[in-house]
């Protein structure tokens, strides 16, 4: 008798999750999504090019085996997860001075329209500055564009979670903007 280790679809065993391997070749479709959400969860640029290169190269260790979720969900958990850690590592690292603030205001020479890169820089801002819980649902449904049930799915949270959450950090980051 031969007792084979590998492993089979789920679907044949009832009505369990379809699972199938994430695959590497697809994920250039979501670079701008999940830059944009990183833009969102870390508040500057670079810090987001960094997130998101760091999301990839964890992904792309091992292979990943996704239970009947869309790319982008997976993707956003994953982004999220990576995020999280680095915060945590950085918490426990010696903090030297930070730079000083004039460093801010060098001029982007790949703007094209330096008020839009200045208004959308105070936006991410405003959005990274939310509490975890508010952020990760504004990044979700309004930076990457899931829809709320995928969102819900994404953050493991009920979708009127989602609605309620992210009514409250729209809010906050309006008055956050306006200076309130």
């Amino acid at each position: 008798m031969t007792v084979s280790l590998s492993r089979t679809p789920l679907a044949a065993a009832g009505p369990h999750p379809i699972e199938r391997t994430l695959d590497p070749a697809r994920l250039g479709d979501h670079l701008d999504r999940l830059y944009r959400a990183a833009w969102a969860l870390c508040g500057s640029r670079e810090d987001a090019e960094d997130l998101v290169q760091e999301t990839y190269t964890r992904l792309l260790a091992r292979p990943r085996l996704l239970r009947n979720e869309d790319d982008l969900g997976y993707l956003l958990r994953a982004l999220r997860n990576t995020f999280l850690n680095q915060k945590r590592t950085e918490s426990r690292r010696l903090r030297s001075d930070p730079l000083p603030e004039q460093l801010d205001l060098v001029a982007d020479t790949q703007a094209l329209q330096p008020q839009a890169a200045l208004e959308a820089g105070e936006l991410y801002a405003a959005i990274a500055a939310l509490p975890a819980d508010f952020r990760d649902v504004l990044v979700a449904v309004d930076v990457t564009g899931l829809p709320y049930k995928e969102a819900a799915r994404a953050l493991r949270i009920r979708e009127g979670t989602v609605m309620s959450r992210l009514y409250r950090a729209r809010q906050q980051v309006v008055r956050r903007i306006e200076g309130g």
